[in-house]
């Protein structure tokens, strides 16, 4: 299998940016569809050994997997045009509806407008997580972790980042004790790379140039630094409101840097200290950020965008231009250390695939993911179809038809997903001027 070439991976990469919508199951499954399955440049099993270790970095992990598949296709040219564009379109709708927000207010129509995608951003989900499981899932084992890591999150609100070290524990003490339990029980995850050379990326293929070595650790974290100090010295000299912008700058870079288990985990931190303790946007104003947020393309950690934007706009006055640099701010330093993790872990990850214990570990890691896929399908399908609660007078019958005919027009038909959030726009806004039910 030859190496794709940089025109047609840039081309990937800034479509996936545009049309990556249903959050981070979302973002897998469109990267798997196209990647494994039709250009197979990379292996299935490839694929999920660097998402299960991405899941275990601070930072959005499907963001930090694009970076990481781009650094391997096409060195550090292709880990930053993939991790730039898989988040930069998501940027500029955000501040488009952020500046719309801050001027207009709670417009009835401009959210009628994005209602109907949320029922469509369900659909994906669901359809990816049934790939998903399908890819991730051969072995009662699996199954077992799934389920468990699901009954933890689902009934106990368990952590992420406990659930995750505690399937690591367990792996290693199978491994440890009952290292014939945990093989067989595995399955034959690897079983669809029929042949991995049909891969140009798979489980046997030599690392891109680089091996970590000490010079390299240095050169990329004191240029990480470098690229930290640029704004935040610009603002110190020319800004009148230094301030304000240290205490942003200081708290999403702490917050992206150190807070593991992805949005689910960062979200309710930045909310916690924007709301109370810092008091830069209302609650009402927060739960507006997250219905703007799903309606980009991008992880759903691009609502801290909004967070910053708020707070320009509270602190300066209603500021569009400072609430806007406020933005720009907030995200560039929210995303900048994924950056740094995969181009100086990335040999790491390529070594680990020599590793049978870390192998086996992330089998399970792998299914654990897939019972926490599944909650925040729950989670999130829930208050789209039953908006005004659980029960059968209130559901949403609206919304439950139109995640269903997205399922059979994406899963049957195979519309493009395009089409699919075009069609949800145009629909949404006519059933808000002809409610049908």
């Amino acid at each position: 299998m030859e190496r794709p070439s940089f025109k047609e991976a840039l081309k990937f990469w800034f479509k996936l940016g545009w049309i990556s919508f249903g959050g981070t199951a979302g973002h897998i499954a469109l990267m798997h569809d196209f990647l494994v399955d039709k250009k197979r440049w990379i292996s299935n099993s490839r694929f999920f050994h660097a998402l299960s270790i991405c899941m275990l970095l601070p930072g959005p992990e499907a963001q930090q997997l694009a970076i990481y598949i781009g650094k391997e296709l096409h060195g550090k040219k292709g880990g930053l045009v993939a991790g730039i564009l898989f988040v930069l379109p998501s940027a500029l709708i955000l501040l488009v509806l952020s500046i719309i927000y801050a001027s207009f207010g709670n417009q009835p129509w401009i959210y009628a407008m994005f209602s109907g995608l949320k029922p469509a951003v369900i659909a994906l989900i669901i359809l990816a997580l049934f790939k998903i499981g399908q890819k991730s899932l051969n072995g009662w084992l699996q199954y077992l972790t799934a389920a468990l890591a699901f009954i933890c999150i689902f009934f106990f609100n368990t952590p992420l980042l406990a659930i995750i070290a505690g399937t690591i524990v367990v792996a290693l003490i199978l491994k440890k004790f009952f290292p014939h339990l945990l093989s067989t029980a595995n399955g034959t995850e690897d079983g669809n790379d029929i042949n991995e050379e049909d891969y140009y990326l798979n489980k046997v293929s030599k690392p891109n140039k680089s091996e970590f070595n000490r010079t390299g650790l240095i050169r990329q974290v004191l240029a990480f630094v470098l690229l930290w100090l640029i704004p935040f010295g610009i603002l110190y000299f020319y800004s009148a409101d230094f301030s304000f912008w240290k205490r942003l700058i200081l708290f999403f870079t702490q917050s992206a840097l150190f807070t593991i288990g992805g949005s689910y985990t960062v979200l309710p931190y930045v909310a916690q200290y924007a709301l109370d303790k810092f008091l830069w946007l209302s609650k009402a104003q927060m739960i507006d950020g997250f219905a703007l947020a799903e309606t980009t393309p991008g992880p759903l950690i691009i609502v801290v965008g909004f967070v910053g934007f708020m707070a320009g706009i509270n602190h300066f006055h209603h500021s569009l231009a400072l609430g806007s640099l406020a933005l720009g701010l907030t995200i560039y330093y929210t995303f900048l250390p994924c950056f740094l993790y995969i181009f100086v872990g990335g040999p790491l990850i390529e070594k680990s695939h020599s590793s049978a214990t870390i192998s086996d570990l992330l089998k399970l890691v792998t299914a654990a993911i897939v019972g926490v896929i599944l909650n925040l399908t729950i989670f999130l399908g829930k208050d789209v179809i039953f908006p005004k609660g659980v029960s059968l007078p209130q559901i949403n019958l609206f919304s439950l038809s139109w995640v269903i005919l997205c399922i059979v027009l994406l899963s049957k038909f195979r519309l493009n997903v395009i089409y699919i959030i075009l069609l949800s726009i145009l629909v949404s806004l006519i059933h808000y001027r002809y409610p049908i039910f």
